[in-house]
């Protein structure tokens, strides 16, 4: 994630009261987060791996580009939507290469295997499908966490800098608490 939601960062030092507080606390507790956290959620996979997930849909049943990249997406608990742009490129390559063939129906194309699709789907059904790969769930660890982590940061930072002296005070209690609420979730059986 790139500074430029925030502005210049030494800029956003500045804005604090005299010694830089609340302002420096704040974007110090910011680059903890986002050094936490400004990994891309989930995996970035390979073309290989769309090319595989196409095939192993498509050996259950027939679908449309929205489909396979909605199921990729279900399948792998959100950690992994592959773009359209990564998805009917691979379905152009997989239909030139006689693995795959289209039927348009209501204005969309749906794909299924051919006999040969089907072997290549076949010869690779031993494997773990891409999106039950290590990795491919971020181990588990639901998407949406770093994000509100990142949304909640942000808003702290905007107290920060825009905030009077009362504001920044409630700001603090509220963070405090979140704090506690949220090692009380792990302290949970």
């Amino acid at each position: 994630m790139s500074n430029s939601f925030m502005g210049d960062r030494s800029a956003g030092r500045r804005s604090g009261a005299g010694d830089g507080w609340p302002a420096t606390a704040v974007w110090d507790a910011m680059e903890q987060i986002r050094g936490q956290f400004d990994r891309k959620a989930g995996p970035r996979m390979g073309r290989g791996d769309v090319r595989a997930a196409v095939l192993a849909l498509l050996a259950e049943k027939p679908m449309h580009g929205y489909q396979i990249i909605h199921e990729i997406e279900e399948r792998s608990g959100g950690a992994w939507k592959p773009s359209p742009g990564s998805v009917y490129p691979t379905l152009q390559l997989l239909a030139d290469e006689g693995f795959i063939s289209a039927e348009e129906s209501n204005g969309r194309k749906t794909y299924s295997l051919t006999d040969e699709g089907r072997q290549a789907a076949d010869a690779a059904a031993d494997q773990p499908a891409p999106w039950e790969a290590p990795g491919a769930r971020d181990h588990g660890r639901p998407t949406a966490l770093p994000k509100a982590g990142i949304d909640l940061a942000q808003a702290a930072a905007q107290v920060g800098r825009t905030g009077n002296p009362e504001q920044v005070k409630q700001a603090v209690a509220v963070l405090e608490d979140a704090r506690r609420k949220l090692y009380s979730i792990l302290a949970q059986e």
